[in-house]
């Protein structure tokens, strides 16, 4: 078989008989763009819908008036979640929606403060979610980012 053959067809099993060569069949598949949600003061976008996912950036403990909420874990972690939702909403979804979070903590021993509140805003079939403690960009607490799966 030449090099030329190969690469216009695809060798597919067919059981016992062993191999078979088949055609490339050529799929033409409706592209959709990419869509954006939001603004922010640095560049990024708060969510982004790809296919039917939406993909929301880290949301930090900051409330309406631009200012990181006061208080410990607890108060910037409901802050965090409900800046996720209003990312989320931006995009048509809802926290039903996501699929996965990544949460940064900047100390471990908030992780119990922590779930108890994050438990509040996924109360059934909670998203995967991977959960780690890390230096943060600005004095915080926590930031969280999910992505969200809702088909088109």
């Amino acid at each position: 078989m030449l090099l030329s053959d190969i690469a216009s067809r695809r060798i597919t099993p067919t059981g016992v008989d062993g191999y078979q060569n088949e055609p490339i069949r050529s799929t033409k598949e409706a592209h959709l763009p990419k869509q954006c949600f939001g603004k922010s003061h640095v560049p990024l976008s708060p969510a982004v819908r790809a296919g039917d996912f939406v993909y929301v950036s880290g949301q930090v403990p900051v409330g309406s008036d631009g200012l990181v909420v006061k208080g410990g874990i607890a108060e910037q972690a409901e802050q965090v979640l409900q800046n996720v939702k209003a990312a989320l909403a931006l995009a048509g979804c809802t926290m039903d929606d996501v699929v996965k979070t990544t949460v940064w903590l900047e100390d471990a021993r908030d992780f119990g403060a922590f779930n108890t509140v994050y438990a509040r805003h996924f109360p059934n079939d909670p998203p995967a979610r991977t959960t780690v403690e890390s230096r943060l960009m600005i004095d915080i607490k926590i930031e969280i980012e999910a992505v969200a799966y809702r088909p088109v």
